[in-house]
């Protein structure tokens, strides 16, 4: 798929705010609201947009257990055992984020927890009891210093 410059721009902003208007758009990217309209129905019908989301205020969220966790896994953990540890944390709907890493660690997950007594029973269930886990390692966020899930997609010079 080819984005042009229209394409990019229209993306950063609706990441930061998917609920402008077609009108809205245009003061910051030089195309008529139709055009925008248009070009925004193309990026959600080819995947390009994949999902629009609600973020929840942090006066909601701020009270909640909030902890990364790092995985090691066995050394001779099979890919199915893996695959099967994988698709257990892509359904807990506590886990925020699981990534696979190269190096010393194998997961970085973020918990998002109502409190210590969830993420106790959480951490049990999906990483003591599974072989395929040989440690695990958790630091509690004390606080939420940036938080900012879009991805620049032009040069920012």
């Amino acid at each position: 798929m080819l984005l042009d410059e229209f394409d990019l721009a229209l993306l950063e902003a609706v990441q930061r705010d998917d609920s402008q208007t077609a009108d809205d758009l245009a003061l910051q990217v030089p195309l008529s609201p139709s055009a925008i309209a248009r070009r925004l129905r193309r990026l959600r019908a080819d995947g390009t947009i994949a999902a629009t989301i609600a973020l929840l205020s942090r006066q909601l969220t701020e009270h909640r257990l909030k902890a990364l966790v790092f995985v090691v896994l066995n050394e001779h953990a099979d890919l199915e055992g893996k695959a099967a540890l994988q698709e257990r944390l892509r359904k807990a709907p506590q886990v925020q984020f699981c990534y696979d890493l190269a190096g010393a660690l194998d997961l970085a997950l973020m918990f998002d927890c109502r409190d210590m007594a969830e993420f106790n029973r959480l951490c049990d269930t999906l990483l003591t009891a599974d072989a395929t886990v040989r440690r695990y390692e958790t630091q509690i966020v004390k606080r939420e210093v940036k938080f900012a899930p879009f991805v620049a997609l032009r040069n920012q010079n």
